[in-house]
């Protein structure tokens, strides 16, 4: 629980990733909350579950390489548990209301859905970026480069990797 405690506060954008717990259990836990999710999201959007199971296993092995690379490259390889555990994290306290929203949005159409969802969205990109500028030591237009990048290989490329299969 105590792990829990101290990964929650990087959704407020308060510690720094490098100096929480490294856990192989929990990055799995995160890991396995993260895919059940974004399986359920897909599913909804697709007709076929085996198209969604590919589409989010492509996603999520491009996060975890994203992550992996770029830790590489500032040589911070051995805070890889964290940082994805990090992210992964964020992303699954991301999705709790998330789902909600996506299910009202579906249904009603209604203008504020869509307000939310961007909220949504924005709390998201705002944590990841915070985490690689507090992990890489960069400034904050950098990290949103990084950012965006993140976003753009693992959401879009899964997507275009998904639909070239």
């Amino acid at each position: 629980m105590d792990v829990l405690k101290q990964y929650l506060s990087l959704c407020w954008l308060k510690n720094n990733p490098l100096e929480l717990p490294r856990s192989l259990g929990f990055f799995k836990q995160n890991l396995l909350f993260y895919f059940v999710v974004a399986y359920f999201m897909q599913t909804n959007m697709t007709t076929d579950p085996l198209e969604s199971f590919v589409e989010v296993s492509i996603e999520t092995l491009l996060a975890l390489t994203f992550i992996g690379v770029m830790l590489f490259f500032n040589r911070t390889l051995y805070a890889y548990i964290q940082v994805a555990t990090a992210i992964l994290f964020c992303a699954n306290i991301v999705a709790l209301p998330l789902i909600p929203v996506l299910i009202w949005l579906t249904v009603s159409e209604d203008l504020l859905s869509y307000y939310f969802l961007g909220l949504l969205l924005l709390w998201e990109f705002a944590l990841v970026t915070n985490i690689i500028r507090r992990v890489l030591s960069i400034n904050i237009f950098a990290s949103l480069i990084l950012s965006l990048v993140y976003f753009i290989v693992a959401y879009l490329g899964a997507f275009g990797l998904g639909q070239l299969m």
